[in-house]
């Protein structure tokens, strides 16, 4: 299907505001560091979270507010995870109800999130004296300065934005992320707020969520560690008055494929903006027997860290990816297993039913000096397919984690 890109992240679809400000949790004023995202009308909501046991005090309040499969706000803070906090219930639903004050809506249609360092107590002070600033800088152009306020050891914001026509209307989905560490598989997002305005039921947007997810924020990894806050939520306006979406029909079908093309790209961006990474890693698996099965092999290629080092040094040890994929657990034939890396200046065979091919070192190498690699790997067992996304490991990735809390 053809899907038309168009610029305005999380509020490109009607009935959407955003902002971004520094309150001052974060010691450095020039980094923002509290965004928030309202809907000019109640809006179906789904989330999916992380499937770490240490959670996130804010997801647990997330998930009774949007219970009821409704919300009007999302509301998050970066520089603090309020997560492991006695009293971090207590800070996650403040935070709701003071924004809902300041917004005349229900603190119970208000998504809460936090990202940052562990283990240490959220000072509500700042927020509390900041929303009215917060809510008056609302924009229906404010998704950039919200992308940049949930931003950590981001280095770029993330966001995107696409069309697609669903009964005769024309229907915007966008949304903004942030994760660039601790990003692995099941539930790896780090943070993901999407909106749209098609009108569909609470139920079915779920379903759709959680089947987006799947083949794009679940098949993320930079670390392999699985935060403690992952999130990703969706609002949907049903501002853009198409038939309301109330089965699985075609027209549920194309707002699924259009959100999972949404959520795909910002996966990418996460995975190539891994922390220290040079180049973004993807691991695109064929002929597999099973939808699982392509899945793990993926994800199992681009978590291994000694792939990761070789495509940091532009080396095609592809030696490590049979061995990646001979640990993964998927039942394979290794022996029917091809494997090539491609990139915007060609793709070069190096291994043919799980043995080695000449090659040229050179090209080789001139391929895997690109930004984007592609492992591309065919198993020769049936039909289904998986990416998976990830990134080169660096020396910076060290110097960054060894000394994140300062």
């Amino acid at each position: 299907m053809t899907f038309h890109i168009i610029e305005g992240g999380v509020t490109a679809a009607k009935g959407f505001q955003a902002s971004g400000i520094h309150c001052g949790i974060r010691k450095n004023r020039s980094k923002a560091d509290l965004a928030l995202i309202y809907s000019d009308v109640p809006c179906a909501a789904a989330a999916v979270y992380t499937q770490n046991l240490v959670k996130g005090a804010p997801i647990a309040v997330t998930k009774r507010n949007i219970a009821d499969g409704m919300a009007r706000a999302v509301i998050c803070n970066s520089g603090n995870a309020n997560t492991c906090n006695a009293d971090g219930e207590e800070k996650a639903q403040k935070m709701c109800d003071l924004i809902a004050a300041e917004l005349h809506i229900d603190a119970s249609d208000v998504i809460v999130a936090s990202t940052g360092v562990i283990g240490q107590g959220l000072p509500i002070e700042p927020i509390a004296n900041s929303v009215k600033t917060l809510a008056e800088a609302l924009s229906a152009v404010g998704s950039n300065d919200a992308a940049k306020a949930i931003m950590t050891t981001d280095t770029v914001e993330k966001e995107y934005a696409l069309e697609v026509e669903l009964d005769g209307k024309t229907v915007t989905i966008g949304g903004i992320t942030k994760g660039s560490g601790m990003i692995h598989p099941n539930m790896a997002t780090m943070l993901g707020f999407l909106s749209t305005d098609a009108s569909i039921t609470p139920e079915l947007l779920n379903e759709a969520l959680h089947t987006a997810i799947e083949d794009t924020f679940n098949m993320v990894s930079v670390d392999g560690d699985t935060s403690t806050n992952d999130m990703v939520s969706v609002m949907a306006s049903g501002l853009a008055e198409n038939q309301t979406i109330t089965e699985k029909n075609h027209d549920y079908e194309l707002f699924t494929q259009a959100l999972t093309e949404v959520c795909a790209v910002l996966s990418r961006k996460i995975a190539k903006d891994g922390e220290g990474a040079t180049r973004l890693l993807e691991c695109a698996v064929t002929g597999a027997k099973t939808k699982e099965d392509a899945r793990t092999v993926a994800k199992s290629v681009i978590c291994s860290n000694l792939l990761k080092c070789a495509i940091f040094g532009a080396d095609a040890n592809w030696g490590r990816v049979l061995c990646a994929i001979g640990y993964s657990g998927a039942n394979i034939n290794i022996n029917g297993v091809d494997v090539a890396f491609e990139s915007k200046q060609g793709r070069i065979e190096v291994c043919k039913n799980g043995a080695g091919l000449p090659f040229d070192e050179d090209i080789a190498k001139k391929i895997l000096l690109e930004d984007d690699i592609i492992v591309a790997v065919t198993l020769h067992e049936g039909s289904e397919c998986a990416t998976a996304y990830g990134c080169d490991l660096t020396y910076d990735y060290v110097k960054i984690n060894g000394d994140y809390r300062s």
